[in-house]
């Protein structure tokens, strides 16, 4: 592996790190009023793109990274729609 594959490498674990935090983040709040449905739409969209692209390029770091970042936005897609629901049945 080379010098340039250990830094996307590191830059993947550095972004996923972010990300699980962000989610985590989103899950404890009382609310998610101020999360855009959009944000997820965009970032699946771009992510599925990204996974394509990386692939026709035989870029193994981004292909991996793009799908990792695809399963945290489904994730936070679904989880903004069950706390959307529940805040909803309590209202």
């Amino acid at each position: 592996m080379s010098g340039a594959d250990w830094i996307g490498w590191a830059a993947t674990a550095v972004l996923m790190a972010t990300l699980i935090r962000q989610i985590r983040k989103q899950w404890i709040a009382d609310s998610v009023e101020s999360v855009s449905v959009w944000l997820f739409v965009g970032q699946i969209a771009a992510s599925t793109l990204f996974i394509i692209y990386s692939a026709m390029v035989s870029n193994p770091v981004f292909v991996v990274t793009n799908v990792l970042i695809l399963i945290t936005a489904v994730v936070g897609q679904v989880l903004t729609m069950i706390k959307r629901r529940r805040q909803d049945a309590n209202r």
